[in-house]
């Protein structure tokens, strides 16, 4: 299917030969996802018959999941975790740093207060998305830099709590 002896089980970084790491070029994994789409699209396979077009078409959904995941910053840094052999459990592991509990109840107070005002929103918006940054340039550090998987996928889980806190303000703001 693909010029490189890759499986489906490949991990997403050595499907799109891209270094295992959290930084990296959104134009490189664009490009790579591109190249994999266009070795392996399904259309090429039609005169090759049925078994070719569903292997085809697994390779076209095993390269979109691993895009979907490689471009993503914070979908990334959990994959790190994940192939480190640190799982993320957050559903389960929910315990967090005080500092940041109390940042969220600040962050929730400000949002109950800020109804649906645009400029209080904006600013709840800007202040949350700065935290984020910081905490993705933390999390590039921990993976990077010091293989400290654990702590990042402490900063992982806070991440994924501070996703969602995100959506309920972009929700809030008007039509």
């Amino acid at each position: 299917m693909t010029s490189t002896p890759l499986s489906l089980q490949s991990d997403d970084f050595a499907l799109f030969a891209l270094p295992q790491q959290f930084a990296q070029e959104t134009s490189q994994i664009e490009a790579a996802w591109k190249r994999l789409q266009t070795q392996t699209h399904p259309d090429k396979f039609a005169v090759d018959g049925a078994a070719a077009q569903r292997l085809a078409m697994q390779w076209s959904v095993r390269i979109n999941e691993a895009y979907q995941r490689l471009k993503n910053p914070l979908k990334r840094a959990a994959y790190l975790c994940t192939l480190a052999g640190v799982a993320i459990d957050a559903e389960r592991n929910t315990a967090m740093p005080a500092d940041f509990l109390m940042q969220q109840m600040q962050w929730r107070e400000e949002l109950d207060e800020a109804g649906h005002n645009e400029d209080a929103l904006q600013t709840l918006l800007d202040t949350a998305r700065a935290w984020e940054r910081t905490a993705l340039a933390q999390c590039a550090r921990l993976q990077d830099e010091q293989q400290d998987w654990a702590g990042a996928a402490g900063v992982v889980r806070q991440l994924l709590f501070v996703e969602k806190f995100l959506q309920e303000v972009e929700n809030r703001f008007p039509l």
